[in-house]
């Protein structure tokens, strides 16, 4: 039993050294073909309402990809209307390869546009609201808003449209693959959500 034991750990761990490692130099050729139109072949998005993916956390660009696939026929964890025609398309390697090559560039820099969002959007960066059970987004998403694997995105840099309209759709159910998102969004104002995005948005 023991030498079968140490048989198999064996052989899980030469599966494991030979396993493929993302490649980003073949990830910069899905990004030409399929994605570049909405986020720029570096990662820059020219459409507000679509993400810059520049310097972003690798493990969550796979997840959210994942998440707009359609298992056995059932509805996406995360519906999107443009990224439904696309991922269909992508390998288990293209995802993991154009992830790699996006998380490797240089991510985008933005300024904050209000004084107002400043004051409202650091208070809940930094400290967030105890006594509505908001937490620090700080604590999840960074002190720069640099991100976290792999749940935890990066948020500076972001167009502020973007990050405002995921907030609101966390907060009406309209996008529903973050259950820790929803539950915080759910507490916020759209006042405090807008002051967040545009605030976030110049982090360094």
């Amino acid at each position: 039993m023991f030498k079968t034991i140490i048989a198999v750990c064996l052989l899980v761990l030469t599966t494991c050294s030979y396993a493929k490692k993302p490649d980003p130099v073949k990830g910069k050729a899905v990004a030409s073909g399929v994605c570049y139109a909405c986020h720029g072949l570096e990662g820059v998005s020219p459409i507000p309402t679509q993400p810059h993916l520049a310097g972003q956390v690798q493990e969550y660009i796979v997840k959210q990809i994942e998440n707009m696939k359609s298992v056995n026929g059932a509805p996406p964890e995360r519906e999107n209307l443009v990224m439904s025609g696309i991922v269909p398309m992508l390998s288990d390697a293209d995802i993991q390869n154009v992830a790699a090559w996006y998380a490797e560039q240089k991510p985008h820099t933005a300024s904050a546009h209000s004084q107002q969002s400043v004051v409202i959007g650091e208070h809940l960066w930094r400290a967030g609201d105890t006594i509505r059970g908001i937490p620090a987004c700080a604590s999840c998403h960074g002190p720069t808003g640099a991100g976290v694997p792999s749940q935890y995105p990066r948020l500076s840099g972001q167009y502020r449209e973007y990050t405002e309209t995921q907030l609101l759709h966390f907060k009406s159910g309209a996008r529903h693959n973050s259950a820790i998102m929803m539950a915080i969004a759910s507490r916020l104002s759209n006042e405090e959500i807008s002051a967040l995005a545009d605030f976030t948005a110049g982090l360094r």
